[in-house]
């Protein structure tokens, strides 16, 4: 943490669609895509349950970026780790538009595998995942008896 402040945002909720990839020169790639998470109460004046949806833009990065495009799918269930980041951009008509996305660094898969089946030499969904990790599918050993 730089200068006492804090960029950290936990979300958990359901994917809005599949992960759209964008590729660059150089073997670097981008993943986007939305998430909605819930917020539901019970309105006191009409005794009625109100649920509001906020959508959050989600980007992953690289290999994990590869990893969510294989194994989320729309609807699936997921936990993300990231910070916030505004984008600041112009349209059409030349005015300024901003967007704010959620960079993803950590995220874990929260959707059973019943859900959206997978090979048993694949990752599990429930196993969370580290971005900055150098390999992704490498297991630690340690002696731990549980």
């Amino acid at each position: 943490m730089s200068n006492g402040t804090l960029n950290k945002v936990m979300l958990i909720g359901r994917t809005g669609d599949d992960v759209k990839m964008h590729y660059f020169d150089g073997g670097n790639c981008l993943g986007r895509f939305p998430l909605a998470t819930n917020e539901t109460y019970v309105n006191k004046s009409t005794n009625e349950r109100v649920t509001n949806t906020e959508w959050h833009n989600i980007v992953v990065r690289n290999k994990a970026a590869e990893i969510c495009e294989k194994y989320l799918k729309k609807g699936d269930m997921v936990y993300i780790e990231g910070r916030l980041k505004t984008r600041k951009w112009q349209d059409e008509n030349g005015l300024d538009r901003y967007s704010t996305e959620i960079q993803c660094s950590e995220f874990t898969f929260l959707s059973p595998k019943s859900d959206n089946p997978t090979p048993a030499t694949e990752t599990p969904r429930s196993e969370p995942i580290n971005q900055s990790a150098p390999n992704i599918n490498e297991e630690e050993n340690d002696d731990l008896p549980f």
